[in-house]
């Protein structure tokens, strides 16, 4: 089969499109026939070697977290699936990925992808989707009326956190460059911030209970959010590279958010978008074999909304 793998870390060259061997699936493994996977940050933090720690793969290493596509052969154990299934899931991020034609996955971390979008476009739902989830109820505990401000809202985890915001009854302002701010607005946003003109602790004339930080932003902008929260109020920081500043006194509670694989939250998602209620955006479609170059424009900036990557067609 055909896969994208790097045997050393480096730029977007070490990329190489390649012909390897199809996996066979084990113990309550899926091999799954990959219709997508998508391009998310972290990969080239993989790919660069600067999260050998927290994420320590095995060269060669094939990228790709998140993955859509249909269930081609059952390992022993695996109950709840079938061969045909449309499925859609998160990935460990130090085992190999699914840019490839095939993947092996634990069946737990696969759900039913969405009926009504296609079933590569779906690759783009399973890490920022969980991610804008993960930050709002698990951690930051949101609820009806309270008030969020989105810092970054145009990249793709901002969008979900948006239209997931708005849905749970939150009124939400939203920090995004001209380039997103009609995105921003079209998913739901009550107040759109240039963050290109106004400092984001300049977007909030009224105190927030909610802060998602998705922005890099410089230290003391990220050590001004606080003030911007109500007492009792939640930071959750996604840049976890500078930890999430808090205000013991106010008891305001800064979280740095690590996304975890949660198959049945992801479930959620996927009734949202089948109901209506959240819209998968992909702003490109490309070849599997265009991965590198995909690599390299996210490098030079280049790189706007999400990606999602196409496997070869059976």
């Amino acid at each position: 089969m055909k896969a994208v793998r790097f045997h050393e870390y480096g730029d977007p060259s070490v990329l190489r499109y390649e012909d390897v061997e199809q996996p066979i699936p084990g113990l309550g493994q899926v091999l799954v026939r990959v219709a997508a996977t998508s391009f998310n940050g972290v990969d080239s933090n993989i790919r660069g070697g600067f999260m050998q720690g927290p994420v320590p793969v095995t060269l060669p290493h094939t990228p790709g977290i998140d993955v859509s596509g249909t269930v081609e052969a059952l390992g022993e154990g695996v109950a709840g699936l079938e061969v045909g299934d449309r499925v859609v899931g998160f990935l460990p991020m130090a085992g190999d990925g699914a840019a490839a034609e095939y993947v092996v996955a634990q069946a737990g971390v696969l759900t039913s992808a969405p009926r009504c979008i296609p079933l590569s476009d779906a690759a783009g739902l399973p890490l920022v989707g969980l991610t804008a989830w993960q930050a709002l109820f698990d951690h930051a505990k949101l609820t009806a009326g309270q008030r969020v401000l989105v810092n970054g809202a145009g990249g793709a985890v901002g969008g979900y956190a948006v239209q997931l915001a708005k849905n749970a009854g939150a009124y939400v302002i939203a920090t995004a460059g001209p380039r997103s701010s009609e995105h921003v607005e079209a998913a739901g946003a009550d107040e759109v911030v240039d963050r290109t003109v106004t400092e984001v602790s300049a977007a909030v004339t009224e105190l927030v209970d909610v802060v998602l930080n998705l922005a890099p932003i410089d230290p003391a902008q990220l050590a001004a959010l606080p003030a911007l929260i109500r007492s009792g109020g939640v930071l959750v920081n996604t840049t976890v590279w500078m930890p999430a500043p808090s205000d013991e006194q106010r008891a305001v509670r800064g979280i740095d958010l690590f996304v975890n694989s949660d198959a049945e939250q992801l479930s959620r998602l996927v009734a949202l978008v089948d109901s209506g209620e959240l819209r998968v955006d992909v702003a490109q479609r490309v070849p599997l074999a265009q991965l590198s170059a995909v690599h390299g424009q996210a490098a030079t900036g280049e790189l706007h909304g999400k990606v999602v990557v196409v496997a070869p067609a059976a």
